[in-house]
């Protein structure tokens, strides 16, 4: 009866990790000034690139975010703010260069990397918060 027990509670965990996972985008999250607050809030990790169009390093850098918010969905959500047209987030983060990425854990930012940095460095920088 316990080892039913064991192969039950096991199987309920899967499922819950699936459905987890099934709810946390897979692709990047355009952010906007009324939604950052409620954005990097809803996920537990959650990391920001703050970015602008004409910024050639921010464009370099995000087919790599991209491709990260598709391999880490269910352990982390990638989203996108675009500094020129949300400057109050801008400001309020004090974002004085680009790109910036800004790591928040349940809405507090704990970590950020400046610069278009290598694939590599970002995982490396995840990973002690997943």
């Amino acid at each position: 009866m316990d080892e039913l027990e064991s192969i039950r509670q096991k199987r309920i965990l899967e499922i819950q990790q699936s459905l987890e996972q099934k709810q946390y985008p897979s692709n990047m999250v355009t952010i906007a000034d009324a939604s950052f607050d409620e954005f990097v809030s809803k996920y537990k990790l959650v990391l920001v690139d703050c970015w602008a169009p004409w910024c050639g390093p921010c464009r370099m850098l995000s087919p790599v975010l991209d491709e990260l918010a598709t391999e880490m969905q269910g352990k982390v959500v990638f989203g996108k703010l675009n500094v020129d047209e949300e400057k109050m987030t801008a400001v309020n983060l004090g974002i004085s260069s680009i790109p910036a990425m800004l790591i928040f854990r349940e809405g507090k930012l704990i970590d950020k990397l400046i610069g278009a940095v290598p694939k590599q460095k970002i995982i490396q920088k995840l990973q002690p918060y997943m």
